[in-house]
């Protein structure tokens, strides 16, 4: 799989752009879920959930449940990302997305993450990551069972995406 350079350290594109997804196969256990308030408007990261998922419906994976712990890992990296401006799937101060994934108590078996920068909408980002082909296979992965979405404003990008995968 290609990967798009990015810088690591201060960024200086101001062009959206997106890593090459990665994937990771653990030992692990189960799952939690939260749900969406009730007749709440939808925010970013509840509507890239619900584009996710219909992108696997169409190919036949079931839905992604949302996992808190896999948003405050996504989260957490996204705020990062935007504060200390930088680009990369390895944080700043060395942790990978595994690790940061574990540090919120996830374990699942299976982990994978997609990032991008730049996109200001969900459905911007959406059609970047479809366009990816190491970004499309972690979406459409049908061994994923739950996802967690980070987004934030800021830095020389403007704004910054995580999805955060687990099985």
């Amino acid at each position: 799989m290609k990967t798009t350079p990015a810088p690591t350290t201060r960024a200086r594109r101001t062009r959206p752009v997106v890593l090459a997804g990665l994937t990771a196969v653990l030992a692990g256990a189960p799952l939690a879920t939260v749900a969406a308030p009730a007749n709440a408007a939808l925010t970013y990261q509840q509507q890239v959930v619900q584009l996710v998922n219909a992108q696997r419906a169409k190919v036949g994976c079931r839905a992604l449940v949302s996992d808190a712990r896999l948003a405050r890992a996504a989260q957490a990296h996204s705020a990062d990302m935007a504060k200390r401006r930088y680009f990369s799937h390895t944080s700043l101060d060395g942790r990978t997305f595994v690790q940061r994934i574990r540090a919120q108590g996830y374990t699942g078996t299976r982990l994978g993450e997609n990032i991008a920068a730049g996109y200001r909408t969900p459905s911007s980002v959406m059609a970047a990551w479809m366009k990816s082909p190491g970004h499309r296979a972690n979406i459409l992965n049908c061994s994923y069972k739950a996802i967690g979405v980070g987004y934030a404003s800021g830095g020389p990008y403007g704004a910054y995406w995580t999805q955060d995968f687990g099985g």
